[in-house]
């Protein structure tokens, strides 16, 4: 059949008339329909829904004097969610259009929101416009989380969804965590205050190092307890930072302005208070060995200034050698000095000589003999005394010489290195020793440690180290 219009005379009239297919007729009036009406919002209650295999829905929406089809197609009804059910009052959103092929009259609807949401979109965006400008939410006012978190706060319904999907999520990531719940409804007429109530008792409490306040995902309406005004002003009076995990990540509320940070949902808010603990366990893992290198390049620059102090010290041996050399310079000092005042004295006696008068040579010649007899006396005693002198600064040098120790009984202990043992703490057990006595020396390995007594001292080496008794 051909839908375009035609023609024909009518009866008893001469003039012509449009004669239209029902198709053409619909197609005009769906036309005008669009045209006239832009997307609208329609309020009315949900009834005979059909779900089509598709995924369409078709259904209506009536009041008490009238109703209207409705169809929603596939992808906009599977973000609806549990807004498109039987009984359910909404607000559709909606274009006015005519369904060709049967006539019908039917709104294509874009998306839902619950009836009266306008009203409560409105007084969000007044609400959060008035705490915006009183600078409730600067970001100057958020508190940084705490870098180490022991312990975490839950605000939140014991029965919800969102308190499992929080403990789960801790318990994988930071079994180590400590949680402590302030339980509080989530929805409802007492949902504020109650929220408000658990949030100033966690903050007086103080023990949670960071606030959850966590709820699933949910209606305008459900999610209407976080646009409460006086649960932003206790979140941000809190003693410790708030991180807000409410709904879906779509969802937004007052609560989340106020947050010192702000999660998609619950799962987020955990997931942003804990340290994964494989990534922390690694941390560790990276800190202790960067401790461990720097403990032994600090073990290593000690060692490097121990040998080099080592280094400079002088060795027992070099300090009896100085001592033994000072004293073979003071020897030699004092003969030079006692055979310069003998030659200082023959000069002057024979000055004087010289200076003496020949015409009486008897009395000049006795004293000349007697003041040789007493410069004889005087040079011999000088030269005893020199010679008792040295006897007396050879006998202190050889009491003081190491060999004269080791007569003794002494002997000098060595590790393998050379360096003297001076200290009981320089040695091991089991360590190789070198021993050097008077005659000779050998290597002696370390049972223990002596103890201070009668009864370590060998009655034997005892009786030979005090000499023959008399």
């Amino acid at each position: 059949m051909n839908d375009e219009p035609r023609t024909q005379p009518p009866d008893g009239e001469s003039g012509q008339r449009t004669v239209l297919p029902v198709s053409a007729l619909n197609r005009q009036v769906a036309r005008l329909l669009e045209r006239s009406f832009p997307l609208v919002w329609v309020v009315g209650e949900v009834s005979n829904l059909t779900r089509a295999a598709s995924g369409h829905c078709y259904f209506s929406l009536k009041d008490d004097r009238a109703q209207v089809r409705a169809v929603m197609f596939r992808s906009r009804a599977r973000a609806s969610g549990s807004l498109l059910r039987a009984g359910q009052r909404v607000e559709a959103l909606a274009s006015v259009s005519l369904y060709e092929p049967r006539g019908d009259f039917q709104l294509n609807v874009e998306s839902l929101r619950p009836a009266g949401a306008g009203d409560l979109h409105a007084a969000f965006l007044a609400l959060r416009d008035r705490l915006q400008a009183e600078g409730l939410f600067d970001e100057a006012r958020k508190r940084p989380l705490p870098s180490t978190v022991r312990s975490v706060g839950v605000v939140t319904s014991p029965q919800a969804a969102a308190l499992r999907d929080v403990l789960a999520t801790l318990a994988a990531r930071a079994p180590q965590l400590s949680v402590i719940l302030y339980p509080s409804p989530v929805q409802g007429a007492d949902a504020p205050a109650s929220l408000v109530r658990a949030l100033r008792t966690a903050s007086a409490d103080a023990r949670a190092d960071v606030l959850l306040l966590v709820r699933g995902g949910g209606s305008l309406e459900d999610l209407w307890a976080f646009n409460d005004e006086g649960l932003a002003r206790a979140i941000r009076a809190a003693s410790m930072p708030v991180v807000v995990g409410v709904g879906h990540e779509s969802d937004v509320t007052i609560a989340d302005f106020a947050a010192d940070l702000r999660a998609a949902t619950p799962t987020g808010a955990a997931t942003a208070v804990s340290t994964d603990r494989a990534a922390l366990m690694a941390r560790v893992e990276r800190s202790a060995a960067a401790l461990g290198r720097a403990f032994e390049r600090g073990l290593e620059r000690r060692m490097q200034r121990l040998d080099l102090a080592v280094r400079g010290l002088p060795t027992p041996w070099g300090q009896w050698q100085a001592r033994l050399d000072r004293l073979e310079r003071a020897a030699v000092a004092l003969a030079r000095a006692g055979r310069h005042q003998t030659l200082q004295a023959l000069r002057r006696l024979e000055d004087s000589a010289r200076r003496l008068r020949l015409p009486s040579l008897a009395a000049p010649a006795m004293r000349l003999a007697h003041d040789r007899a007493r410069l004889q006396a005087a040079l011999r005693a000088a030269l005893a005394r020199a010679e008792a002198r040295e006897r007396e600064l050879s006998g202190r040098l050889a009491a003081i010489s190491p060999d004269a120790v080791l007569a003794r009984g002494y002997a000098v202990v060595t590790d393998h290195e050379g360096r003297a043992v001076v200290g009981i703490g320089q040695v091991s057990v089991d360590q190789t020793l070198g021993v050097r006595l008077a005659d000779g020396g050998f290597q002696a390995r370390v049972l223990g440690p002596l103890r201070r007594g009668r009864d370590d001292i060998d009655p034997a080496a005892e009786r030979s180290a005090a000499g023959p008794e008399e």
